[in-house]
């Protein structure tokens, strides 16, 4: 097959990701729909929001597992496509806890495509383009925020709550068709590495998912909160404040691309990473000194730091492939996926506590030391 069909890997990898992706923000974007339509709590609200990735940790070890067994084809079919039928479900339920349970297992079962699309394009990129193209994948998420963000509010608007959780479930449905149709097994440009011993026991694999772990803290607590910094502390409009929020994202494409195209020129993942881990603590400990500073200064270095802390994903991920090689690249994924995911319940709400405990300030500058201490742990591994 010829190797320009990678492409089209890529680009099915990427719409299926993206589809997943879109199911975290597009809650969150329907959020004040949600809380008028079933009377729901900020507490109930945040429950629902965070449902999807809730249920994504139970099974991503197990769709990794299965990838490498089954190949990523079948389960890119199968997980994605019940996916976007619970979410299609969805639009008929009229009840928090049902929605809450039908959420958590629409993100068990679309995590599939976390192992099976990466999988697939490890498979068919060979290293001096693999961080790339995993880059390209990997602007799934800050693509698929952009996308909700302007596409599921008209269609709120048209069609109420109902419509949006359909259009989320079509939008899976359609991911899992198009990586139906055209993934394939690849080549494996890696030579294979047979063994008996599983990633799982891979002490280096275990080393670069904590420090992935801890550098991903402000990706979640300066991106998540930026609205409502800004909003709240210095007094913009909820408009305004989205749309630094949108260009952030928007930014943070380019950030991935670029970074991915660095460990490529570089023949590294892990020396760019480490590099991007200390440029992200000083910038966000910045932020933290100057929230109180004029607006003109303050917004630049807020946006730089939130594109810096999304721009290194793809790194870890080409890490962990290329660290388990191309049989067990499945369950490398599955692994480092689960203790990237992890924080996602845990650093939003501790965020949110420091900061009504203390200050912005502080809180800015708490979350900074995180990805110093990521760059610490990963220093040890070669690279």
């Amino acid at each position: 097959m010829s190797t320009r069909y990678r492409f089209a890997v890529l680009g099915a990898g990427t719409f299926a990701q993206t589809s997943y992706s879109a199911i975290w923000y597009g809650v969150a974007v329907l959020a004040p729909a949600l809380r008028r339509e079933y009377g729901l709590s900020l507490a109930q609200t945040g429950i629902l929001i965070s449902m999807s990735l809730v249920g994504s940790l139970v099974t991503l070890l197990a769709w990794g597992v299965a990838s490498d067994r089954v190949g990523e084809r079948v389960v890119l079919f199968v997980g994605l496509g019940a996916c976007g039928g619970v979410l299609v479900g969805a639009a008929f339920v009229h009840g928090f806890a049902l929605l809450a349970v039908l959420l958590l297992v629409a993100g068990a079962l679309g995590a599939s495509v976390q192992s099976a699309s990466g999988r697939a394009v490890m498979h068919w990129f060979p290293p001096q383009e693999r961080g790339l193209a995993l880059a390209v994948r990997q602007t799934a998420v800050p693509l698929s925020g952009f996308l909700v963000a302007l596409a599921l509010p008209p269609i709120e608007r048209a069609g109420g709550v109902p419509w949006s959780f359909a259009a989320m479930g079509c939008a899976c449905l359609a991911g899992a068709v198009v990586g139906a149709l055209v993934l394939r097994e690849g080549p494996g440009p890696d030579a294979p590495r047979r063994t008996d011993a599983t990633p799982l026991r891979d002490r280096r694999l275990w080393t670069l998912s904590i420090g992935s772990a801890l550098v991903i803290a402000p990706q979640l607590c300066v991106v998540g909160f930026t609205v409502v910094f800004l909003h709240d502390r210095r007094g913009l409009s909820t408009s305004a404040a989205a749309a630094v929020l949108a260009v952030m994202q928007l930014l943070a494409i380019g950030g991935r691309l670029a970074a991915g195209r660095w460990s490529d020129v570089v023949r590294s993942r892990l020396g760019p990473l480490r590099r991007i881990a200390l440029a992200t603590a000083v910038l966000v400990s910045l932020t933290g000194v100057l929230a109180g500073a004029p607006l003109a200064l303050l917004v630049p270095l807020l946006v730089s730091a939130g594109v810096l802390a999304m721009s290194w994903n793809s790194l870890s991920f080409a890490a962990a492939v290329e660290l388990a090689g191309h049989e067990r690249s499945g369950i490398a994924i599955g692994l480092q996926q689960t203790l990237l995911n992890l924080p996602g319940a845990i650093y939003p709400a501790l965020f949110g506590l420091l900061v009504a405990a203390t200050s912005w300030e502080v809180a800015f500058v708490a979350v900074a030391a995180f990805p110093l201490v990521g760059w610490r742990v990963l220093r040890p591994l070669p690279g």
